[in-house]
């Protein structure tokens, strides 16, 4: 398995950001001490969800502080930004961290980002099939131009061109059947979120593993990944009682601050019942049950690469003992198994 952290950089009570933001920070470069392969910065703008509003610029940073582990967006939403200013820093990032850079894009949310950001509600609704596509052929190819609705530019030389042939890494978060077909038919892989079941996130492979075959490609190998909450304590009562504590308040704030853009009604799950979903289907309890879960949802989907979010108790030194605890009991059995 490949195994990362998953730093939201949430903010769970109010009070400064800079601090909240060097708590993801310290997070990270603790992962890499703690033997992980990867971590993975997720991008939220103007919700308390997620403080990071740029994952590009974060991972940047964490590049520089560490020295053996990937680092990725989860995801860089490209909905809001031009294909080609993200793949210019993708290039670079891949050049200067010697190709430690993945770099994953989602459609993102009808929310007012796409008012404040000027892209407008299109780019999201009917225009990230368009956005992909640009910024796969600027990761690609030496000379790039455009001609469409959205984009429109005379042929331009790419540069600084990636050090990772064919291309950097790039993942596509789903949540939808279209988006893993389009993924499938550039060769993507595609990351599945925390709200996603087992059923859910093997329904999703499939649809992928068929979109794949139907355009010529073999869906075999491609190295899906999944994030799920991730924390370890001395028994499942210990772990689900600090879950519990923490998770429903931070949730109903940091997802009822959601705006869209056009004002269209949305549901949000009840913060309680959610907290008691992810504490039932993720890797919440002793070190033998999240490393039995994590297995369960691997035999079931067929995905062997996890993004732990780690910072479910909402307290800096609590989240840096988690992946501590992590690293030391549940990464190794679960590397053996998958040996």
């Amino acid at each position: 398995m490949k195994l990362g952290i998953f730093l939201l950089a949430a903010q769970f009570e109010a009070g400064d950001h800079g601090e909240v933001l060097t708590a993801a920070m310290d997070a990270g470069i603790a992962a890499e001490e703690a033997g992980f392969d990867e971590a993975w910065i997720a991008e939220h703008h103007f919700v308390p969800y997620g403080l990071c509003p740029s994952a590009v610029t974060f991972a940047s940073m964490l590049l520089g502080r560490t020295r053996r582990i990937g680092v990725g967006t989860a995801i860089s939403v490209l909905s809001n930004q031009h294909p080609v200013a993200l793949g210019e820093q993708t290039a670079l990032l891949d050049q200067l961290s010697g190709g430690r850079f993945t770099l994953g894009v989602g459609r993102g949310g009808p929310w007012v980002d796409l008012e404040v950001f000027g892209t407008g509600l299109a780019r999201h609704d009917e225009g990230f099939p368009e956005s992909l596509d640009l910024l796969m052929r600027w990761l690609t190819h030496h000379r790039v131009d455009a001609a469409s609705e959205n984009f429109t530019f005379r042929k331009v030389q790419v540069v600084p061109r990636p050090l990772t042939y064919p291309h950097p890494q790039v993942i596509v978060a789903c949540t939808s059947r279209e988006t893993a077909s389009l993924a499938a038919r550039h060769g993507l892989p595609i990351l599945l979120g925390m709200h996603a079941d087992d059923e859910e996130k093997a329904a999703m492979v499939r649809t992928y593993e068929c979109a794949a075959s139907a355009c010529g490609r073999d869906p075999k190998g491609v190295e899906h990944a999944a994030a799920t909450v991730a924390y370890v304590a001395d028994t499942r009562r210990e772990a689900t009682e600090t879950l519990r504590a923490s998770m429903p308040k931070w949730l109903r704030r940091g997802l009822s601050a959601h705006v869209t853009v056009d004002d269209r009604q949305r549901h949000m799950r009840d913060p309680q019942e959610y907290t008691d979903f992810l504490c039932r289907t993720h890797a919440v309890g002793s070190p033998a049950e999240c490393v039995r879960a994590l297995e369960r949802t691997s035999e079931r989907t067929g995905i062997k690469r996890f993004l732990f979010f780690a910072e479910g108790a909402g307290d800096s030194r609590l989240t840096i003992e988690n992946v501590a605890r992590l690293g030391k009991e549940v990464l190794p059995a679960l590397r053996k198994v998958s040996v």
